[in-house]
């Protein structure tokens, strides 16, 4: 059956207001499983660099005290439960559950002075991920679009037949998504995550979106691809707007990744040498590992959240589950993609929405401050084996070298060869720059 042109509503209006229409593909193009193009996440592009992006992102914000800026010599009812222990970076020091952490700091950079003002979870992590506000917990829905989102309708994917812009485990709030953009630079979503049914959320999938079904060959693809191309064109001469341009070219893209198949090996974590899968491990160790191999198959930017940090009881408790799977998933991620020669073109970032209390309160927890957070920065082409800026004696603020939101947007942009003074169009056809303000972190360069 063929449908050319679906229902179509006022929320659904491009960036350039046309409207979007929801297209049912004929055959093939019906059933990649993805329903690809419908889902695909970026345009068709050869990419202009080759660099990359993991995110690993603490959903709820990661403790400052209980991770990368451990204060020993405060009172108890600040320093915490753990005790520092070294790592390659001399002078620096990290939570004893995060031993793969302390064995590749002398390639990474972690950023103590990061601040900024904002305690609620959705409008800091709608800044952080989009580099502006709008978003509130009152008002949830996003407003811009992700870093990951911009990257993919700027660059592309580094390699041809593959995704731009994946997302594991919905973290975030839902802000790692296109928003005005369009739904075809929403991430490529696997993974769940159990914070509710939040704004913004998308379908999953998994290895199993990108093969053909049964009874369908490559052949009868393609004759079915050339049937739907006489239709297109025909249906051309009467809707001479940009829509049919545009579908081309996340049709084409949806093509490539199935007849390719990298993406869908690049799933295939089966394929790996089981001594570095256990040295992953599990649930995010593996996705950690994932991540890399869609990384290898060029995806340009990857999103992995790895649980939810916000901790206002128990956290010691809360921690010791937590940290050292989330430990796997970045250290011995950092140390492969530095095995493989991958580092200098991948920059591997973690952070959350913000810090939490230097404090721990009566229910032995720690709450929301954003006045003071650390970010850990490894690979991207940066200069590494330093610690940017500090805080007070009880990390409750910086003393020196504050770095803010627009910063960290800024370096992370910078490390894909993109300036905040690039520009993409607004819904108001307005040419916007990516982010408003900000400086790339200096001491990286």
């Amino acid at each position: 059956m063929l449908t050319i042109q679906g229902q179509q509503t006022a929320s659904q209006d491009f960036c350039d207001r046309l409207a979007r229409r929801k297209f049912l593909q004929i055959g093939a193009l019906g059933t990649l499983g993805l329903s690809l193009p419908g889902l695909l996440k970026a345009e068709h592009s050869t990419g202009q660099t080759g660099k990359s992006v993991i995110l690993v992102w603490m959903h709820g914000g990661p403790s400052q005290l209980d991770m990368y800026d451990m204060k020993p010599l405060a009172p108890a009812e600040y320093r915490g439960a753990f005790s520092p222990v070294a790592s390659t970076l001399p002078g620096l020091d990290v939570c004893e559950l995060l031993p793969e952490h302390a064995r590749v700091m002398d390639k990474c950079t972690i950023v103590r002075s990061f601040s900024h003002n904002n305690g609620d979870h959705w409008a800091a992590a709608h800044w952080m991920l989009t580099g502006r506000l709008g978003a509130t917990g009152a008002d949830r829905p996003p407003r811009h679009p992700s870093m990951g989102a911009v990257a993919a309708h700027l660059l592309g994917p580094t390699q041809n037949g593959s995704l731009s812009n994946v997302n594991m485990n919905d973290g975030g709030f839902g802000y790692h998504g296109g928003a005005w953009l369009g739904v075809n630079y929403n991430p490529f979503r696997y993974g769940e995550f159990s914070y509710g049914n939040e704004a913004g959320r998308l379908p999953t999938g998994d290895h199993k979106s990108f093969s053909l079904v049964d009874g369908l060959s490559e052949q009868r693809m393609m004759n079915r691809i050339g049937l739907q191309q006489q239709l297109d064109q025909l249906k051309r001469r009467i809707d001479s707007n940009r829509t049919f341009d545009a579908l081309d070219a996340v049709d084409q893209q949806a093509l490539d990744i199935v007849l390719s198949g990298r993406v869908r090996k690049a799933f295939n974590v089966d394929e790996e040498d089981s001594t570095l899968r256990e040295r992953y491990g599990s649930g995010w160790g593996e996705q950690a590992l994932l991540a890399r191999r869609l990384i290898e198959a060029g995806v340009r930017f990857v999103s992995l959240n790895t649980g939810y940090f916000d901790d206002h009881s128990n956290i010691e408790n809360a921690l010791r589950d937590k940290l050292p799977r989330h430990d796997k998933a970045v250290g011995v991620l950092i140390q492969d993609l530095a095995d493989r020669g991958m580092l200098d073109e991948t920059l591997v970032v973690v952070a959350g929405e913000f810090g939490h209390t230097p404090r721990i309160n009566g229910n032995a927890g720690r709450d929301h401050w954003p006045q003071a957070q650390s970010l850990l920065f490894a690979g991207g082409g940066f200069r590494h084996g330093q610690v940017v800026g500090s805080t007070n004696s009880k990390a409750e603020y910086p003393t020196s070298r504050q770095i803010g939101v627009e910063d960290f947007c800024a370096t992370v942009f910078h490390s894909l060869g993109l300036q905040i003074s690039d520009q993409i169009t607004d819904l108001a056809g307005r040419p916007t720059n990516l982010v408003p303000g900000g400086q790339v972190i200096r001491e990286l360069l």
